[in-house]
């Protein structure tokens, strides 16, 4: 176990971008990551070295804020954009980002967004 800059302990890492004809979901926990894209789901093993990537930039993260992090655009107020969200478990709580358009996080959770839609890229592929 690993903690990091807020003594967390991550246990799974999700991101989450829906609109009215699209729902994805990716998930990442210790062993296996997957996509679910309208509820079809393609799981897959989880190299060590993607989740210590994954927990480090989740740990730099200060979980008791994340809900208050404002996005700066607002697209998916008109469905020009997927509204996203990110959701961290840690110590068998949940903590959930306020929703942010696809792409354009807020700045305290762009280098964990750019990660995670990094992963998903090798999940597809699979």
């Amino acid at each position: 176990m690993q903690l990091g800059k807020y003594n967390t302990v991550i246990e799974r890492v999700e991101l989450t971008e829906q609109t009215r004809g699209i729902n994805r979901k990716l998930t990442f926990e210790p062993m296996s990551s997957s996509i679910s894209l309208n509820g079809k789901i393609n799981k897959t093993e989880l190299p060590p070295a993607n989740w210590k990537n994954i927990t480090e930039e989740a740990s730099s993260i200060d979980l008791s804020k994340i809900s208050t992090y404002a996005s700066p655009t607002t697209g998916r107020y008109s469905d020009s954009a997927l509204s996203s969200a990110i959701i961290i478990t840690s110590g068998g709580k949940t903590y959930e980002s306020s929703s942010f358009d696809a792409g354009i996080p807020p700045k305290e959770l762009e280098g964990l967004y750019r990660l995670l839609r990094g992963k998903s890229q090798i999940i597809k592929k699979k």
